[in-house]
């Protein structure tokens, strides 16, 4: 291509434009030779691509094809906290799995975005190039939920936050957490603790007072902690009594932290009702550290079910939810909305109990059972 046609572009970028007024033909005759063969003739077809990979070009931008088209092949995945988070978190990677596998299916690909709140991140969100989103959990009144609200395509949110019009794929948090803590009191134990996930956007650790827990931003920490209060009161205990402990990360470093304090002193607790098995893990680590046995010492019970509760030292008691199987629901979702089918909203996904080796009696009930 001459100096004269690189430079009809302003970046002198070659373009089909620019690759057509080399060959003497029309852009629609250089389109075709990339997108519609069988409207040229073999041999001028061939003659296009010779020229073109004589020039360096390697066909047309596939962002403005699919943009002509309306598709871009990507769902945008909005995720809270960072993206090596949604890579490392045992549930995060189980649900993607699954999203994935069924979104394929339609030729698309996952574009993860961090749900951060400064203005650049937000403008990005503003000009990302998906076809849907999908909002993975993320608290009550995120300035980034607002802008791919405001998209025009279509959204599908995991757990939270609920939006008008919106389906949610979501499970049955309270009951969950009823039946976790229902099998502590049931064991006999009395002493009780709760370590929840962040419950602001703030990311504090340490006690939770009661007016922190009813004023939650995120949607999932209100219903697990509901559900634990209802059990503590169905065992007539006071939920005043039962200290709860908010993590400022939901990972097991965090965990262990704010566990060793909770468990050291006269009155530790003898049952532990963590609301993610990742916290549940940082409190077996916590009191493996402080020299206490568990299930001996201290029960626990985690919530998830991720593979790292199954292979845990003990194995670790927990609610099972479905994970990869809701990231597989949320892409049927997003596949029934892109071919413009009506999306009703889902019934949340029953969660059960687990019982394995990290639960027993405690120590002065034993004898008794």
């Amino acid at each position: 291509m001459s100096k004269a046609a690189r430079s009809d572009t302003p970046s002198g970028r070659l373009t089909l434009l620019t690759l057509a007024r080399d060959l003497g033909v029309s852009r629609a005759t250089v389109s075709n030779a990339y997108n519609r063969p069988d409207q040229l003739s073999p041999a001028l077809r061939a003659r296009i691509l010779a020229r073109a990979a004589e020039l360096g070009f390697t066909g047309p931008d596939p962002m403005a094809r699919g943009l002509r088209r309306g598709r871009v092949g990507a769902v945008g995945v909005l995720v809270d906290e960072s993206l090596s988070y949604a890579f490392s978190d045992p549930t995060s990677v189980l649900f993607l799995d699954g999203l994935a596998r069924e979104v394929q299916a339609d030729g698309l690909g996952l574009l993860l975005h961090p749900a951060l709140r400064d203005p650049a991140a937000l403008r990005a969100l503003a000009d990302a190039a998906v076809d849907a989103w999908v909002v993975q959990s993320l608290p009550d009144g995120h300035p980034a939920v607002g802008v791919v609200s405001s998209r025009g395509r279509p959204v599908v949110v995991v757990d939270q936050p609920a939006l008008p019009g919106v389906p949610v794929v979501g499970i049955d948090d309270a009951s969950g957490a009823t039946t976790a803590v229902r099998h502590l009191t049931r064991l006999g134990h009395r002493r009780l603790a709760v370590l929840a996930m962040p419950l602001g956007c703030d990311r504090r650790q340490g006690r939770a007072d009661t007016e922190r827990q009813r004023s939650a931003e995120y949607a999932v920490m209100r219903r697990r902690l509901a559900g634990a209060a209802a059990a503590v009161a169905e065992a007539d205990l006071d939920w005043a009594d039962v200290p709860v402990v908010e993590v400022a990360a939901n990972e097991p470093d965090a965990a262990a932290r704010a566990a060793a304090e909770l468990l050291t002193g006269p009155d530790r607790p003898t049952g532990v009702f963590a609301s993610t098995d990742q916290l549940a893990l940082g409190v077996v680590r916590a009191a493996r550290d402080l020299g206490l046995a568990v299930p001996g010492d201290l029960s626990v019970v985690g919530f998830d079910d991720s593979p790292a509760a199954r292979s845990a030292e003990p194995p670790l008691t927990t609610v099972a939810q479905p994970l990869r199987d809701r990231g597989q629901r949320v892409g049927v979702l997003v596949r029934a909305a892109l071919r413009g089918e009506e999306v009703g909203v889902p019934a949340p996904a029953v969660v059960g109990l687990v019982v394995r080796s990290s639960t027993a009696p405690p120590p002065g009930a034993r004898g008794r059972r």
